[in-house]
Order: structure tokens, then C-alpha cells, then sequence
């Protein structure tokens, strides 16, 4: 396999929304570069991206695929990634990576929700963007349509570098603005003939030309002195300038391509390797100190791990890219996270799901090793020489969770491991042995990612599963004071076990003042684990109760805490003090002294007005101005709360704050509504009372469960 030198190495990543055509493209751009002999197809489930069979049961991208292609001398590493928000964590890595993308647009529908947020992922790593408008033969193909669009979101930088010469079931020919001519294509597609511009378009042509000519001129002053000199730019001035436009992201070209007629392909191929930047031309990559290392051969060798992936007979791969020097098999480097060396063994190169062995990977290339021990997702690889560590990919929150069990007895222990080993390979994927809940919780992106999960355990891993409804992690709390006492006397034979305790037990609030009419001895605050606190204050006088029960007395408070009076859930926020109580100079000891304190606090609690507080969570609904209304309707009906409502070019963005028990399959339902064109990201805010009823039925349905 070649070697190629970091100057020749183009990386881009395939962004769009699902349905646009990103494979199709895939792979015909695999085949104009004879990577592929024949081009397969996604009906027939012979694409080389698209290989997993889940993927070609459903006839869509779930997981990341990276090509390598090689076009006149140029590398191109293709990453075709899914266009279902449910699998945004197989975009968010390859896109910090690559550092190039081509935006995909449905010449039909034009600039979708799932684009959008892509998009905005892009904006974040600071990639330079081409849009590729592909499906022109569509017989409702609509090019102008997606242009408006493509300004209204993207900007004003959105720069068309072609037009169809005509769309729809009639669509043949391109006009390229830059090189002012026309490509018209056999009808199979492929290698077009270069004609002059018709008349009857030639207008327009020349208009776009200029038009592409000021928006590069106008971002480089040098450019600008040469197009106030000669009133235009040459070719190859107008390449040089929409590469530095690109890397600046002031200038966004947008291409035309019917990836299924193989019409437009190999235009925007050659574009990747005129214009769009090579990794040492790129934004460097940042360290998690704040600067920046720059992608070059002559640094010591370094790479960062960015995504990890399982396949049958292979077993784990792991896919970085190098950022310094470069790697060959039997290189030893030092992994930051396990303060270990690693060796490096075979390395490879993907193509699809084939990997080809090579002997040596470049500084900005992207490669795969497999048998990498204790090594995972976000790991800094490096020669022991350097001092750095490279910027960790960061992941959104989920948005759907649901509970997992074993329809076999005896097989929990094997669908935990399981879970943890997918939680490895997908970093959108939260498992939570939930101690509290007493439940297996696992969250993620949606419910067809959540249905990914449920298809690998049973398929990967033979395990025969469900899903049910999770429970809610209820806060209790009390709105009052109250005192409370319990005596603990118990004799059975032998020694006995005598404690008293009285308790001042208050909702706490921060600042508040210490309680009247005691004398606090000594106060420990402690915050919980689970949020909130816990103050206890020692208010004995008299030595009434000696002072080496006290940790006792806390302990069972404690115990009580973690396990609340009302629904079995945590309680927090609040201030116990313990100013009186008794205790017998041989029946006295800890155990008694925990067991007075739990029943004081548990009978105190139940007296004090107690509240269950509910997580609310912060919601981002981003929806066609057609939907807006029957999102808000809904939002209404699960006790929701709208704190605003604001437009992102063509969609709404709605923001409201939600009850978690009311967000249960709400990623499902909001498509429904929506027909898959909305998208919600959350996260959590903090913690609210519920209203009386909720109250009252989950305390009923707690006591029927410990009954």
C-alpha cells in the first residue's frame, strides 16, 4: 500500500441528512477513482461503506465508514458518517479529524433538520464546508430552492460554483462558473464532454462567474489588488483564493451532482485536491492546555485515537490519526491516560470493511491498529520525547434512556458486561448499573440507536433481552420544622441495646442561621453525592449522650437519606440536630444509637410536610415553522414550561424546561409528530416539587411494591 506524504493527503468527511445520498456518493466517488471496479448499490446491499447488516437490513448508515482514494497522486480519506441525528456520535469524531466535509443537500428538500445540525457540529471544529446539491435528476429537484436555503442558514458565504443546465428527469449537463464551461453528460454518466455555455444560459454564467470572483477577491487583499488591476481572476488565482476563503470559513462552494448517474463526481474530486486544504495546511490540532500543535512530519511521532469499532474475526479496531511524525508497526509509544507504552503491531488502512496492511502512516493520515491493549476512544499516543495531550472529543447528553433486563435467569452479569464493552466502542452510549433505581439503565441518542444497542446484544452477543420503562430518580425533602425522638430499647438475653435521641430536623437553605434556643457544639456539612446537603449538628449538653456515638447517630441518618421515607428515593436538603437523648452505661452502643437515629429521622421526616422533587430538564426542540405549534401543544401537555422561542434561519428553535417522567420515548414521538424532521437535544437542570397528585400515587405505588 503507498505511502503518502502529508501534503497529498486530503481528509473529508460525508455530512447530511439521512436520505441525501451520502453513500451513493460514497461510492461512486470509489469507483471514478478505481478503488471499486463496479459500483454496487444500497438496495442490493453491496456498497462497500454500508456493510454491517444492520445496515443493509435497514437500507441506511448507522456506523462510520472510511475509504481511501486515490486521485491523481492525492490521498483522499473519505469518511461516510450517518445522517440520523441517533448516530451524531459517529459524526462528531471523524469530523474533529478531518477537518474538511462536504455538506450533502437533498436537491428535493433542501436544507433538513439533520443538516442543520450537522452543520453546526462543523461551525464547532472549525472545518472548512463544500455543499454538494445531489439528486438533481429528481423529478422534483429544486436547485434554487436549496441555494436560498443553503444563504438563509449558512450565510452569505454559500458561493455556487456550478448550476444545472437543466434538473429533473431531463438533468445532463452542468455549468461550472469557475472554469466557465459546460459538462454534459452520457446518459450512464461518468466522463463528461467539456462544451461552451449555451447562449441561453451564458447571461446567468458570466453574472455567477463575477460574482464567485468578488466573493474570493474580497477575502484577500492581495487577490483584491489583482482583481482592481485587471477586473478579473484567472483559475488559478480563484483556486488559491477559495482555498484560503475555505480555511477562514468566509466562502462555502456549492457543487451539483447526481451521485446516482454518476454525474458531477469526479468534478468535485478534483476540487478536493485543487482547493481544499491538506492537514499541515488546516487548523492545527488544540491541546487540552489551550494551544495549538501543529500536523507536520518533522515533529516525534504523536496520535490521537477517535474511534473505536468491533467486527467479527477482527475484533477491536482502533482508528486515530497521527498528528506528528509518523508510525510504522513496531513503534513504541506512551499512552498519557495508563501511563504505559504500548507497541504498536500491524497497522492498516481501511477500505470499507476491508482493511490493507501498510508499513508506514504519515502525519495527518488516518489509520487502523488492532490488538492495541488498554487502549480506547480519546487516548494521546506519543513518543516519549513530548509533553501533550490532544484535546478529547466531547459527546451531547442523551436524549433517551430506557431500563434493560435478561429474559434468562442467571445471564444479568453477562448483559452488563456486554453493555460496558458497547459503551467502549460508542461514546454516546451512558450504562448505569443504577444502585438506587435498583435497575440497568442505558441512555442514548434515540430510539433507533437504543434499538442498534438491542440488535447487538442479541445478534453480537446472543443475549436475549428486553426493554421496559426506567424509573424516576425522585428527591425527597421536607418544607418545615419539627421535633422528634425515639427511644431504642431492646433486651433479649445477655447485654441489651438502649439509645434515646431528640432532633430538631429543618429544610435547609444556604446562609441560613444556626437553630434558636440550642447550643451547636459542632456542625458537620456534608454534600451528597446525589446533590444537596445534609447538615448535622451536635447540640448535646450535659453529656447526656456521649460524644463517640455521634458518628453513629450520623450513620443512621445517612442510611435513612439514601433510602427516603416517601419513595424509597434520596432525600437532601436538610438539617438535623441532635440536642437530646439518653443512653445506659452497658446496653448503649452503636448499633443502638444508628437505630434510634433512623427511626427519629424517618418518623421527624414524615411529620415535617415532606416533598418529592421530581429532575426537570432543560429541552432544545429545533422544528419546521410548520410544526412549531403542535410541538409547543405537546410540550404543554407533559407539564412543560416554554422559556423561548428564537429562528435559526429556515427552522425554529423552541427552549422549555420538562419533568424526565414526561420525557419517556418523547425522540420517537417528536418524529412521529414532526415526520422525522425535528430534533431535541436536553440537558439536566435541577430538581422541582412535584404536584400533590404525582405525589400521592408514587408514594401509593411505593408502598404496594413493599407490600
Amino acid at each position: 500500500m503507498q505511502v503518502y506524504e502529508t501534503s497529498r493527503i486530503r481528509n473529508v468527511v460525508l455530512l447530511g441528512h439521512s436520505g441525501s445520498g451520502k453513500t451513493t456518493l460514497a461510492e461512486t466517488m470509489a469507483f471514478e477513482s478505481g478503488m471499486i471496479k463496479r459500483r454496487g448499490s444500497i438496495e442490493n446491499g453491496t456498497t462497500i461503506s454500508d456493510y454491517h447488516p444492520i445496515e443493509k437490513q435497514k437500507q441506511k448508515s448507522e456506523f462510520t465508514s472510511f475509504l481511501n482514494l486515490d486521485w491523481r497522486g492525492h490521498k483522499i480519506n473519505l469518511i461516510d458518517t450517518p445522517g440520523t441525528a441517533d448516530f451524531i456520535g459517529e459524526v462528531i469524531a471523524p469530523l474533529k479529524v478531518s477537518r474538511n466535509n462536504i455538506i450533502v443537500l437533498d436537491a428535493e428538500h433542501g436544507v433538513e433538520v439533520g443538516t442543520d445540525l450537522l452543520w453546526n457540529y462543523a461551525r464547532e471544529y472549525e472545518t472548512t464546508s463544500i455543499i454538494v446539491v445531489n439528486k438533481l435528476d429528481h423529478p422534483n429537484s429544486n436547485y434554487e430552492k436549496c441555494l436560498e436555503q443553503a444563504k438563509e442558514r449558512f450565510g452569505r458565504a454559500v458561493v455556487p460554483v456550478q448550476f444545472p443546465y437543466s434538473e429533473g428527469e431531463e438533468f445532463n449537463a452542468i455549468v461550472d462558473v469557475l472554469k466557465m464551461t459546460m459538462y454534459e453528460f452520457p446518459e450512464a454518466g461518468g466522463k463528461p464532454d467539456k462544451l461552451p455555455i449555451p447562449d441561453s444560459v451564458k447571461a446567468r454564467a458570466e453574472l455567477m462567474h463575477n460574482e464567485l470572483v468578488e466573493a474570493i477577491a474580497e477575502n484577500d487583499e492581495s487577490l483584491m489588488d489583482i482583481f482592481f488591476e485587471k477586473g478579473t481572476l484567472d483559475e488559478e488565482e480563484m483556486i488559491d483564493g477559495l482555498r484560503m476563503g475555505m480555511m477562514n470559513n468566509l466562502i462555502y462552494p456549492m457543487f451539483c451532482v447526481s451521485a446516482e448517474r454518476n454525474m458531477g463526481t469526479g468534478r468535485v474530486m478534483g476540487f478536493i485536491d485543487n482547493a481544499i486544504p491538506s492537514p499541515e495546511e488546516g487548523t492545527p490540532s488544540r491541546l487540552i492546555d489551550g494551544n495549538t500543535y501543529p500536523i507536520t512530519e518533522e515533529n516525534p511521532p504523536s496520535l490521537l485515537i477517535f474511534n473505536h469499532a468491533y467486527e467479527d474475526h477482527v475484533g477491536d479496531m482502533m482508528f486515530f490519526k497521527v498528528i506528528g511524525g509518523s508510525v510504522k508497526p513496531g513503534d513504541d509509544l506512551y499512552n498519557n491516560r495508563t501511563n504505559s507504552t504500548i507497541r504498536l503491531s500491524s497497522l492498516f488502512v481501511s477500505q470499507g470493511n476491508k482493511r490493507v496492511e501498510i508499513n508506514e502512516i504519515k502525519a495527518g493520515d488516518i489509520g487502523v491498529a488492532v490488538k492495541l491493549k488498554d487502549c480506547t476512544m480519546n487516548d494521546t499516543l506519543r513518543d516519549k520525547s513530548l509533553d501533550i495531550e490532544f484535546r478529547k472529543v466531547t459527546y451531547p447528553e442523551p436524549t433517551m434512556r430506557t431500563a434493560v433486563k435478561s429474559k434468562v435467569s442467571g445471564d444479568e452479569e453477562k448483559v452488563g458486561a456486554a453493555l460496558n464493552q458497547l459503551a467502549k466502542e460508542d461514546a454516546t452510549l451512558l450504562v448505569d448499573h443504577n444502585a438506587e433505581l435498583k435497575q440497568l439503565i442505558i441512555s442514548g441518542q434515540g430510539e433507533e440507536h437504543l434499538n442498534r444497542v438491542k440488535y447487538t446484544l442479541e445478534n453480537r452477543f446472543k443475549l436475549n433481552i428486553e426493554f421496559y420503562e426506567p424509573r424516576i430518580p425522585y428527591r425527597e425533602t421536607i418544607t418545615r420544622a419539627v421535633k422528634t425522638q425515639y427511644k431504642h430499647k431492646k433486651q433479649s438475653g445477655g447485654a441489651g441495646q438502649y439509645a434515646e435521641v431528640y432532633f430538631l430536623i429543618e429544610p435547609y437553605m444556604e446562609g441560613m442561621p444556626p437553630p434558636a434556643d440550642l447550643n451547636v457544639r459542632n456542625t458537620e456539612e456534608i454534600d451528597l453525592e446525589w446533590g444537596g446537603k445534609l447538615v448535622f449538628n451536635n447540640c448535646i449538653v450535659g453529656g447526656v449522650i456521649d460524644n463517640r456515638f455521634m458518628p453513629a447517630i450520623l450513620k443512621g441518618i445517612m442510611d435513612k437519606m439514601e433510602n427516603g421515607p416517601l419513595s424509597g428515593c434520596r432525600a437532601r436538603d436538610i438539617r438535623v440536630s441532635v440536642y437530646d437523648g439518653s443512653m445506659h452505661s452497658v446496653d448503649s452502643n452503636e448499633a443502638a444509637f444508628k437505630t434510634a437515629a433512623l427511626m427519629a429521622f424517618k418518623d421527624g421526616f414524615l411529620k415535617a410536610s415532606p416533598q418529592l422533587l421530581e429532575p426537570v430538564y432543560d429541552i432544545e426542540v429545533h422544528v419546521p415553522a410548520d410544526y412549531m405549534g403542535d410541538v409547543m401543544s405537546d410540550l404543554s401537555t407533559r407539564r412543560g414550561q416554554i422559556m423561548g422561542m428564537d429562528s435559526e434561519g429556515s427552522l425554529q428553535k423552541i427552549s422549555a424546561k420538562v419533568p424526565l417522567s414526561e420525557l419517556n420515548r418523547y425522540t420517537t414521538q417528536l418524529k412521529s409528530m414532526t415526520q422525522g424532521r425535528a430534533t431535541h437535544k436536553r440537558a439536566f437542570s435541577d430538581y422541582a416539587p412535584v404536584p400533590k397528585d404525582i405525589q400521592d400515587r408514587v408514594m401509593k405505588e411505593t408502598m404496594e411494591e413493599e407490600a
